[in-house]
């Protein structure tokens, strides 16, 4: 059966940068002001870009969780932050469809008046994967992404590091060609998040990331379309050292450090008032 593909190229050439005129206007309202406000005046200069005006209120904040529905804490924080959860579960198939329902299920999102999209993904099953693209798209050992977790002892540290270096292995072969690459993790998860992070930047509304595993997400999408990243902000950063290489790699500086290692949409979603505050502050 002949495989169907996105048109990965006409997706890349959608994505432009941020507004270059709205951002140098919310340094030159930046320059007018005595008080120095650190990283909220970077995310309000960031956020000017995303919306192409002064930062207007972030009312409608929708947290795409692929993988099943969310889990409960994670929900019950977005609830209270005024988030509302959408998850996005993944069909076992092959990635170019997992893309395209990624894709899709933004398209739904902004056309209902999303304003800014928190982007996790909640499965476990998918970290073995999501490490292995990290150590093959920043050329890094497998040693060197593999996680000990919290309570993790050598031998299955080594068993999950010989996962990771097998799957390294699987995929190097393909990596020119980014569907094939994103088929051989094996895990359709990974694809979906993929397809979430290209249309968002396609469709100019800007995403919250979360743990290792959309971050991983984020390399591939940046390979796909470079400019893609300039819609993404880094939640947080997680204790996992593929998290901290991938965000080394996309020359994203994390918003907050409180060594949260599980990747449903927590860290992210406390990155939203910080956003939120950031937009009200700079109007």
């Amino acid at each position: 059966m002949t495989r169907t593909d996105p048109d990965l190229g006409e997706v890349a050439a959608s994505i432009v940068r941020l507004d270059d005129a709205a951002q140098v206007a919310a340094r030159e309202r930046r320059a007018t002001r005595p008080e120095d406000r650190g990283r909220l005046d970077d995310l309000a200069v960031w956020l000017s870009g995303a919306q192409g005006v002064t930062p207007r209120a972030l009312e409608r904040v929708v947290m795409v969780l692929v993988a099943g529905p969310a889990l409960a804490p994670a929900e019950g924080l977005a609830g209270g932050l005024g988030v509302d959860v959408r998850p996005l579960p993944v069909a076992a198939g092959d990635s170019a469809g997992a893309l395209m329902a990624g894709m899709a299920f933004v398209e739904l999102l902004v056309d209902s008046g999303t304003d800014l999209l928190v982007v996790a993904d909640a499965d476990r099953a998918a970290e073995v994967p999501a490490s292995a693209l990290v150590g093959l798209l920043t050329r890094k050992d497998a040693s060197a992404v593999t996680s000990r977790g919290a309570t993790i002892d050598d031998a299955a540290w080594m068993r999950r590091c010989a996962a990771i270096r097998d799957t390294m292995r699987r995929a190097r072969p393909v990596l020119g060609d980014h569907v094939a690459l994103l088929d051989a993790m094996g895990s359709p998860d990974l694809a979906a998040t993929t397809g979430v992070l290209l249309r968002a930047a396609a469709r100019r509304t800007p995403v919250v990331l979360d743990g290792p595993v959309t971050t991983a997400c984020a390399l591939v999408a940046q390979r796909i379309a470079f400019r893609a990243v300039d819609w993404w902000v880094a939640g947080h950063r997680s204790p996992e050292p593929a998290h901290d290489i991938a965000l080394a790699r996309l020359g994203l500086q994390p918003l907050l450090d409180l060594g949260i290692r599980e990747e449903d949409g927590t860290g992210a979603l406390l990155a939203v008032p910080l956003l939120r505050a950031a937009s009200a502050l700079s109007r």
